[in-house]
């Protein structure tokens, strides 16, 4: 059992550490080499914050709301927006006599611009409910979404999580805060090995954590 776990990880191990090997061996080269930036230890707190807020936020969502989230029309208009959208309204609404947005104002834009849709990813990923658990009622409909919720939030977490942490670049370009995402942007455009290494290692790593090695039932 234990050897059929491990082979059923192997090939996503092995894309990880393909893409280790690519971050250690990128090619190209800079006319005028520049120093890996300073790691934003400020922006940690805040953008776990916001990202928490989220893994809370959305699988509550769904719990209540079930699958049909997914094919809600009020949650798509909310979806529709990019995220740079919801950085210029804020950037247009924040009154001046509170000065420059800082990481609450930049939480609150990721979470309006990430919450519809990453409520509709889980809600579209959930088992059909019909005809059952539905004609049992909607406490054992919502049993069953949780159920499904403990199993599904770990992967859904480390699918996104990266994405999260690229989206938020835009967010931190339009209000000025030097984050998470513009030191993975800066890392790879002055081609820092050592730390887009540690980038995708981390990556990796709650990938593998996201795997729960309990027998997975079908």
């Amino acid at each position: 059992m234990a050897l059929a776990r491990v082979r059923r990880r192997l090939p996503g191990l092995a894309v990880w550490a393909a893409a280790l090997l690519g971050a250690w061996l990128l090619p190209g080269h800079l006319w005028h080499s520049e120093q890996p930036p300073d790691f934003p230890f400020p922006a940690i707190l805040p953008t776990l914050g916001a990202f928490l807020l989220l893994i809370v936020l959305a699988p509550i969502t769904v719990l209540f709301a079930g699958p049909r989230l997914a094919r809600s029309r009020s949650l798509s208009a909310l979806e529709a927006p990019p995220d740079f959208i919801w950085g210029l309204l804020l950037l247009t609404l924040w009154p001046a006599s509170a000065g420059p947005p800082g990481w609450g104002a930049w939480m609150l834009a990721l979470l309006l611009s990430a919450l519809p849709g990453e409520a509709r990813w889980l809600a579209a990923s959930l088992p059909p409910e019909a005809p059952f658990p539905s004609a049992w009622g909607p406490r054992a409909a919502r049993a069953w979404r949780l159920g499904a919720l403990r199993r599904l939030v770990p992967r859904w977490i480390a699918a996104r999580l990266p994405l999260w942490i690229t989206a938020s670049l835009i967010l931190e370009r339009i209000l000025g805060l030097p984050g998470l995402g513009s030191d993975w942007s800066a890392r790879v455009s002055i081609r820092d090995h050592a730390g887009l290494t540690i980038w995708i290692a981390g990556f990796a790593l709650l990938w593998l954590l996201a795997r729960p090695l309990e027998r997975e039932t079908s």
